[in-house]
């Protein structure tokens, strides 16, 4: 079978500001698509400038899914996403739309293709307890009970990750197995990766750079400042996954008088292009089988894939 009807799912993968959207977008115009978001801030609702997700032309343009859907506390996993994503999916299906997931988050991805191992579910007076511990305790103490309880995720977790450990601690307190047990559970994948084209934007480091210092130039110019300080008003945990956003804590640190803004500006723009470093690293050693798409000026991407799909 050839064309896009090969396929089930397209998905567009690339480090931040390698122009997946704009990509994702023009396909979805051309095949009946449905874009599903697959990077793990723009969930969030509160940074809609700062983590650049959709704008209303764009959703205007073409159906968007899984933007801006959560608040930023409490948190949203990736096994919340996973079975969002499943349930898109679903109504991609029964409505004949073509899943096109795209965005920067590679555990997404590699869940999508390898599936999650079954979790207990959690009764809410456990988290409750956990949630009141964790806003009570040190990072350190929560370890010490972790360690005792459960020490071979002890020695796995971080002391410092607040979070993990608590999960940890709530699985251990409902099931009296350790989380190491649930993981090492056989694993049931959404979709199989020999139904998805997947494809990765890949840039010249230089060029790629640049894009990430234009952008987030442009995130100053249209908003980020006054995104970051509505959030900062919310008196959000700073261990949260949101706190930790690109250009989060320096322009913070900003508003708190603690530097200048070209300082923030140039710290934010600094943490952009590791984080875009670390993106290639992973894809390098987890996404070496999906098809790289050579990406430079004038270069015309939407076509490159029209090639794979009518191969």
């Amino acid at each position: 079978m050839s064309g896009s009807s090969a396929y089930r799912a397209v998905l567009i993968a690339g480090p931040t500001a390698s122009g997946k959207s704009e990509v994702a977008l023009k396909l979805a115009e051309r095949l009946n698509g449905t874009i599903i978001n697959a990077d793990s801030m723009q969930v969030y609702r509160e940074l809609k400038t700062l983590t650049a997700r959709p704008t209303a032309e764009d959703e205007n343009r073409a159906p968007h899914r899984l933007y801006g859907h959560k608040t930023g506390h409490p948190p949203y996993s990736s096994g919340q996403w996973l079975q969002d994503v499943a349930h898109e999916l679903k109504i991609c299906r029964q409505t004949g739309r073509l899943p096109i997931i795209t965005g920067g988050t590679g555990l997404y991805f590699k869940l999508l293709l390898e599936g999650l191992s079954p979790m207990p579910d959690i009764p809410e007076q456990v988290r409750q307890f956990w949630r009141n511990e964790m806003a009570a305790e040190s990072s350190a103490e929560l370890h010490r009970q972790l360690a005792a309880k459960d020490p071979v995720m002890a020695q796995l977790i971080r002391p410092s990750d607040r979070q993990r450990i608590v999960r940890a601690l709530e699985i251990y307190e409902t099931t009296g197995k350790s989380l190491a047990y649930w993981q090492a559970q056989p694993k049931q994948p959404v979709l199989a990766a020999a139904q998805c084209l997947r494809l990765f934007i890949d840039w010249e480091r230089a060029e790629l750079y640049a894009r990430c210092d234009l952008r987030f130039d442009r995130m100053i110019e249209t908003g980020a400042l006054q995104e970051v300080q509505a959030l900062r008003a919310k008196n959000y945990p700073s261990d949260l996954p949101i706190m930790r956003a690109l250009g989060v804590r320096p322009l913070t640190a900003y508003l708190d008088g603690q530097c200048s803004l070209d300082a923030a500006v140039s710290q934010a723009k600094t943490e952009t292009r590791r984080y875009a470093k670390r993106q290639l690293t992973w894809a390098r050693g987890q996404m070496a089988d999906w098809h790289w798409l050579k990406a430079h000026k004038g270069a015309d991407l939407t076509q490159q894939i029209f090639n794979f799909l009518k191969a």
